[in-house]
């Protein structure tokens, strides 16, 4: 399948244009323009593409599967845990309205270098600097990390493969499901096989990170000279009409979006594994169900972008998602540990907002500085939106004593979701809406 996608990209390089971010074959970051040199680069961005997707929610996801032991170890209360929850939307909202700046400074496979290899550092630190506040510190270093790649995934994209959005997204969005999953799954069994230390289960992920750093490597390596001079490359951004975002319905229609799903997305890996142990179900199983939700989203997270591109409106595929997700909490209320699977099953496609929100973000800007405009918008401020949801989950379930309350919340959230993103799904482009 990669082999038939990366020479329709080596096709679609021959014909990008300055306008799209794309480069073309002249460009001093392909070096050489020779087709064999931009075949091999191309390849080389593919699995650059991949590798860093695989590690955009490890550092989540594998701290959902253990968050019982990190909770007894520091000494957390259900608030402070709470609150360690809603750290990963903060520092994306945060960090990742800085990326679009420091790629137009350093370039975008740069920062996703840098990014990966602040993965690498704040996984293999956070659990043995000791203490509540040190741990908040390393996590919050890989998150950074996280965040800059997080905006830049659809950038790159749009200026590699302008003409295959839906695929590239897709593929991307199907490895971020699959370390997602995998993660999930495979963090509990391998904590007990490195002598039951939630340390070593959870410092054991920076390997995964600092092999996603060495093609990012390479490609910066050979990337001769930055696309435009310094000095050029001001004079464009003085010459581009400026592209005021925030006058463009569209785009705060998926801010919204992005950050209410967000709010599930997050909830769902802090707190879910949780509610099933709580429910009589034992800490392997809750992590195995935890997986199935996550691994959901590698098949479909391939499909729904490629279904999305095709569709003038992508509203329809929002109402069926929102409503896998009111029947999976609707379960988890009524029969949390009995129909656990089918559970899982539901929220893991409800789950699959994240790869169409990005779809739509490569889909309502026309331009490569468009679609990073509106990724840092969407991303940074949906991120914002969301902070309050895990931590208000803690709360809510520190004090009733239940998670009846914490689940009447979560679906009560997905009715708004589904609004706004019937809106964010409409045929129209930020560049026009701001114009106006």
């Amino acid at each position: 399948m990669m082999d038939g996608m990366v020479s329709e990209e080596t096709r679609t390089l021959k014909s990008t244009t300055t306008d799209t971010g794309g480069p073309a074959a002249s460009d001093p970051a392909v070096p050489g323009g020779g087709p064999a040199t931009r075949a091999w680069t191309t390849r080389l961005v593919v699995v650059g593409i991949v590798l860093a997707a695989l590690n955009l929610r490890p550092a989540i996801t594998s701290l959902g599967a253990l968050l019982e032991e990190v909770r007894d170890g520091l000494g957390m209360s259900g608030s402070v845990a709470g609150l360690l929850t809603s750290v990963p939307p903060l520092c994306f909202a945060a960090f990742g309205v800085m990326a679009p700046r420091l790629a137009r400074r350093f370039g975008p496979g740069t920062v996703v270098c840098a990014g990966m290899l602040a993965i690498t550092a704040g996984l293999l630190v956070r659990p043995y600097v000791g203490g509540t506040a040190g741990f908040l510190a390393g996590s919050a270093l890989a998150l950074m990390g996280i965040a800059v790649s997080n905006v830049l995934m659809p950038v790159i994209v749009k200026r590699w493969f302008p003409d295959r959005v839906g695929s590239m997204t897709g593929l991307y969005s199907m490895a971020l499901a699959l370390g997602t999953a995998a993660a999930a799954a495979v963090t509990v069994p391998m904590t007990e096989s490195l002598g039951g230390s939630w340390r070593s289960g959870l410092a054991v992920w920076a390997g995964l990170a600092a092999a996603a750093v060495l093609p990012w490597i390479a490609l910066v390596r050979h990337q001769e000279a930055p696309a435009e001079p310094p000095s050029r490359a001001r004079e464009t951004e003085r010459a581009r009409p400026e592209l005021r975002i925030t006058r463009s319905r569209t785009a705060w229609a998926l801010a919204v979006f992005f950050g209410l799903q967000a709010t599930a997305a997050y909830i769902t890996m802090g707190w879910m594994a949780q509610i099933f142990r709580d429910a009589g179900v034992s800490a392997g199983t809750a992590g195995l169900l935890l997986a199935v939700t996550m691994a959901m989203g590698v098949p479909l997270a391939f499909v729904i972008p490629r279904v999305a591109t095709r569709l003038p409106h992508q509203g329809p595929i929002v109402v069926v998602l929102g409503v896998c997700g009111l029947a999976g909490y609707a379960g988890l209320y009524l029969a949390p540990a009995g129909g656990a699977w089918a559970w899982a099953l539901l929220l893991g496609v409800a789950n699959c907002a994240f790869p169409l929100a990005l779809t739509m973000v490569g889909m309502r800007a026309r331009t490569g500085a468009g679609v990073a405009q509106l990724s840092a918008f969407a991303q940074s401020a949906g991120y914002l939106i969301s902070i309050p949801g895990p931590l208000l989950v803690g709360v809510l379930y520190q004090h009733s004593g239940g998670w009846g309350l914490p689940i009447a919340l979560m679906a009560g959230l997905m009715i708004p979701q589904m609004a706004v993103g019937v809106l964010a799904g409409r045929d129209r482009t930020v560049e026009d809406e701001a114009a106006r």
